[in-house]
């Protein structure tokens, strides 16, 4: 198991090494993007959003400098006395799926691409503006969304999403990823990463996103999996470490688990041998910035509230 991920690993090395770039973000303005959207900007409930990329909105609508967006049904508009009618009159105030978690002012929903259509749809239109790689915008069907939100008396606002294929051959636990600009760099990113591992433990599954990531998804991931790996180490006392049992204990692929390994420096070749090394000075400063975030709202997964059947058990009923 171990030669085969390594080897892996080490293929992708050079390619993913080009990850390193940043889109900067804001909630009124995003700049850095690669290729100049035809929509500007968008509104989308009480944020206006600088778009990134070209999305493939019908015609009439992708003339527009800026749509309007129902937060709750993902609805496009051309303008904002159309959406003002529109939200005068609209009855969703969630997305249109079973809330499979919640949690103080977090809700997780899951959307069926064949049941919801036209909501998966417009929500792969919404995320194009912000993903460079994206090509999945009307076949949804083999698929489900995790629409992360929270909420408050007026609804559940979204936050983020990620989808995954209904029968994933190569047991990918996403398939797309993205948190909204205006919550990024406030832990919901980590949050999705974690929830879609939460469902894969629940199917008995290993886990891993689909490839190849976009820049910004790896930068995330192997943040992600970083910290995982260091969390792994601290409560880990037995003198023998093997990528096996990390990968049954996290629920990581073996390939992310090596990869990540290689990518700072915690595993080494000596003597025809493989090692993994707890490196102290990344374990302390893991657990300082642990500490200092001690007070901040915590976005790790309780798993006492999640109220999920795999798909596959379901079928079975």
């Amino acid at each position: 198991m171990f030669h085969e991920a390594q080897s892996r690993a080490q293929a992708a090395m050079t390619e993913e090494a080009k990850s390193a770039v940043k889109p900067k973000t804001s909630k009124k303005k995003v700049t850095g993007q690669q290729h100049p959207p035809t929509i500007k900007t968008i509104e989308l409930g009480c944020y206006e959003i600088t778009a990134w990329y070209s999305s493939p909105y019908p015609a009439e609508y992708a003339l527009q400098s800026k749509l309007y967006i129902c937060e709750f049904c993902l609805k496009y508009m051309k303008s904002g006395v159309i959406a003002s009618r529109h939200t005068a009159k609209c009855p969703a105030r969630c997305p249109p799926g079973d809330e499979i978690y919640r949690k103080e002012t977090i809700s997780v929903f899951e959307v069926d691409g064949r049941k919801n259509k036209t909501y998966c749809q417009n929500l792969c239109l919404l995320a194009k503006l912000f993903l460079d790689h994206k090509t999945l915008y009307y076949d949804v069907e083999p698929f489900l969304f995790y629409i992360l939100t929270e909420y408050d008396r007026k609804g559940c606002h979204i936050v983020g999403y990620f989808s995954k294929e209904k029968n994933s051959f190569l047991s990918y636990n996403v398939s797309c990823i993205l948190v909204l600009p205006p919550y990024m760099k406030k832990g919901y990113g980590k949050m999705l990463i974690d929830f879609s591992y939460a469902l894969s433990r629940k199917e008995g599954k290993l886990g891993s996103p689909e490839k190849p990531l976009s820049d910004l998804g790896l930068v995330s991931y192997r943040n992600y999996w970083k910290e995982r790996l260091l969390e792994y180490f601290l409560n880990y006392n037995e003198t023998e470490i093997t990528i096996k049992h990390i990968s049954q204990t996290l629920g990581f692929n073996p390939y992310d688990i090596v990869s990540t390994l290689q990518a700072y420096g915690m595993i080494k070749y000596h003597k025809s041998n493989h090692y993994v090394l707890k490196r102290p000075e990344m374990l302390a400063a893991y657990k300082r910035k642990q500490a200092a975030h001690a007070g901040l709202p915590s976005r790790s997964i309780d798993m006492s509230r999640l109220k999920w059947t795999p798909p596959a058990l379901r079928d079975k009923k």
